[in-house]
């Protein structure tokens, strides 16, 4: 059935001046703006007091089983989100053979739950047919780099040799041929930190001829961020690959009204000639699994061998010192403050009382030391245990989403008892709180930042913006209500002033209720 949208504020995503009219939908695209004429059995929906935007592509996220698993999706469908890029961090469930799929469940299981689902996919051809089964919103991935190194070199901290390393590149190649967008690294996360530079350049010039970018957690976020974005810029650099900066971030007290000298960065690499882009989060703390703090050498070797640390005298001393005092560099290289980390998941049901409250808070209600309540809880929770980290600050926030060059991204984790409310919240967050309360981004402004930036970046020529033959995809929101509903007490609230969303012209939300619609496909990046 074809759509009138009728009498909207038209926001197209490229920054232009917001203007009124109509839209017409047909088989699944726009076929007209401006003053539109309703044909014999179309449906017209009245728009009046609505924005009407492209559907927002969601630049980083952890939907990777949530799409295969969950057809409602209520997180990202009910926030206006029709596009989502999975594969972050270096870590997700394809190339993989069965012994990395087994480490992965467990080693993912804070992210991504371990669903009851067939696990019926090893490539990433077969992943993304898998979600061509039918998925609430369209879905991008990305090769990740840590889960290549982990079939191919394991999960130790060793290089690679040559013979590995064209393996890795021809597995980094298969996937972006099968339709993978790019690659990601989580380089402080096992075993993708164990990669020097040059193995990352040899990997990102397969990209780089595939058409692709990388897209890496790198790093550190914290003591020494400036030195890790210096890094990943040289590797662009140095392999001719297209450069997304993922939750690009200037965290922890040391990094405080920095956010200047990081831009700098960037728009000197700009200046250089390297394709830069960059997406952030629109919140303060942060969100990862409570074993992602621990140093490097004591991640390595996988789950299992990391509780067998937990339990060694002289392991621990280690830890506790890296974590205590030298600054590990699995807290991105600064002492841990174990009142910033606050519990929002757990796997073991005994542990669901501790949700909410800081590890400081936890020992101090036990009357036990931060350090031994740390490693009581990895123990007992099999490092299932998910946490926020509040280590933000407001000043550069704001300057980083000023930047041209930026775009949208919720990093939002979807399990857990109380996940970071970024997952249900990212979208209207920055059109409720940024736009029309704070200022810090005119409307037209943001929803380009969302919508066409993102879509340039995926290669994307027909979505992200609303011109004729654009693929319909999109979102009408309410410019004076919209806003987060999810909130740090209650984070799976559904946003506020978003009645209507469409995948491929078909609603997914409607009078602000979720339709049992899956139109949602795998894009399919074409390599060359």
């Amino acid at each position: 059935m074809n759509l009138v949208v009728r009498g909207a504020t038209l926001v197209d995503g490229t920054g232009s001046p917001a203007r009124r009219g109509d839209a017409l939908v047909v088989d699944g695209r726009i076929a007209e703006l401006g003053e539109v004429e309703t044909t014999a059995g179309a449906r017209v929906l009245d728009a009046t007091g609505l924005v009407l935007a492209p559907g927002f592509i969601d630049l980083h996220a952890h939907s990777d089983l949530a799409v295969l698993t969950d057809p409602e999706h209520l997180a990202k469908t009910t926030q206006g989100v029709t596009t989502e890029v999975v594969g972050q961090d270096g870590l997700s469930y394809a190339p993989v053979d069965d012994a990395a799929l087994d480490v992965l469940r467990e080693q993912l299981a804070g992210w991504n739950g371990v669903p009851d689902l067939a696990w019926d996919w090893r490539t990433v051809g077969e992943y993304l047919d898998r979600v061509d089964r039918g998925a609430a919103v369209n879905v991008a991935y990305l090769v990740p780099q840590g889960t290549v190194r982990m079939v191919v070199v394991g999960t130790q901290d060793r290089p690679a040799t040559a013979a590995e390393l064209v393996r890795m590149q021809d597995l980094v190649a298969t996937g972006m041929a099968e339709g993978a967008f790019g690659m990601s690294s989580g380089l402080t996360y096992v075993p993708g930190m164990f990669a020097d530079t040059a193995e990352l350049v040899a990997l990102c010039e397969v990209v780089a001829r595939a058409g692709g970018f990388y897209a890496p957690h790198q790093r550190s976020y914290g003591r020494g961020a400036l030195e890790a974005y210096a890094e990943v810029v040289e590797v662009a650099r140095r392999s001719g690959v297209a450069l997304h900066l993922t939750h690009a971030t200037m965290n922890f007290a040391v990094n405080a009204g920095r956010a200047g000298e990081f831009l700098s960065l960037v728009d000197a690499a700009l200046a250089d000639g390297v394709d830069v882009t960059l997406d952030t989060y629109p919140y303060l703390p942060g969100s990862t699994t409570l074993a992602a703090v621990l140093p490097s050498w004591a991640s390595a070797g996988g789950p299992a061998a990391v509780l067998a640390r937990l339990e060694d005298p002289e392991a621990l001393r280690r830890i506790r010192y890296a974590l205590e005092v030298e600054g590990s560099d699995g807290c991105h290289g600064v002492v841990a403050e174990w009142g910033t980390l606050q519990v929002s998941g757990v796997r073991n049901p005994e542990l669901s009382g501790l949700v909410g409250a800081t590890v400081a808070e936890v020992a101090a209600t036990r009357g036990a030391e931060e350090f031994d309540v740390f490693v009581d809880v990895l123990r007992r929770d099999r490092l299932g245990t998910t946490i926020l980290q509040h280590v933000g600050h407001e000043e550069n926030v704001r300057a980083i989403m000023r930047h041209p060059r930026h775009c949208g991204g919720s990093d939002g984790l979807l399990v857990g008892a109380r996940p970071h409310p970024r997952a249900w919240g990212t979208f209207p967050r920055y059109l409720g709180h940024y736009v029309r309360e704070e200022g810090v981004l005119g409307l037209e402004e943001c929803v380009a930042h969302l919508t066409s930036r993102p879509a340039r970046r995926l290669g994307l020529v027909d979505r992200g913006v609303l011109r004729p033959g654009a693929v319909a995809d999109l979102v009408l929101f309410d410019p004076a209500t919209v806003a987060a509903g999810a909130t740090f007490a209650e984070p799976r609230r559904q946003a506020v002033g978003i009645p209507h969303v469409l995948v491929g012209g078909v609603s997914v939300v409607a009078d602000g209720a979720r339709t049992d619609a899956v139109p949602g496909r795998a894009l399919r990046h074409r390599s060359g």
